[in-house]
């Protein structure tokens, strides 16, 4: 559980911060969609879950990218 936290605090590659932006913008534009209050089609509802699911996980997985500085041995 330590090292999860200590690669959340380290820094992010700049691809990988481009990347998490992306899936923020991702994840808003399909909970805007399921939360809209007006009635949408069902394929657009499924559509827009996907999309909330997709922008998160991406979100996350390059939060916890890091750089590795180690010299190989």
């Amino acid at each position: 559980m330590n090292k999860i936290v200590e690669r959340a605090s380290a820094p992010t590659p700049k691809f990988f911060k481009v990347l998490r932006t992306i899936g923020l913008v991702l994840a808003t534009v399909g909970t805007a969609v399921l939360t809209a209050p007006v009635s949408l089609p069902v394929i657009v509802t499924t559509v827009g879950g996907y999309v909330a699911v997709a922008g998160g996980v991406i979100s996350a997985v390059s939060q916890l990218t890091v750089e590795k500085n180690e010299q190989p041995d």
